[in-house]
């Protein structure tokens, strides 16, 4: 009955090692509910915003988590 979510803190990655990056979100993808990144939202933490949209994402209101 738990919903789950990771946030995180990230940025676009054109580097080399952007397949490691790459495989490690996917990993999490596959684990957890919701994955947000910050890069891919426009907002970084502690910015309100980003837990207000794993929130409304998830269904859930502050009380509950």
């Amino acid at each position: 009955g738990f919903r789950t979510c990771v946030l995180a803190e990230s940025w676009v990655d054109d580097g080399a090692g952007r397949a490691l990056t790459a495989a490690l979100l996917q990993r999490l993808r596959s684990r957890f509910h919701l994955v947000l990144e910050s890069c891919r939202i426009g907002k970084c933490q502690p910015d309100p915003g980003i837990y207000s949209r794993a929130l409304e994402e998830l269904r859930a209101r502050p009380h509950e988590v």
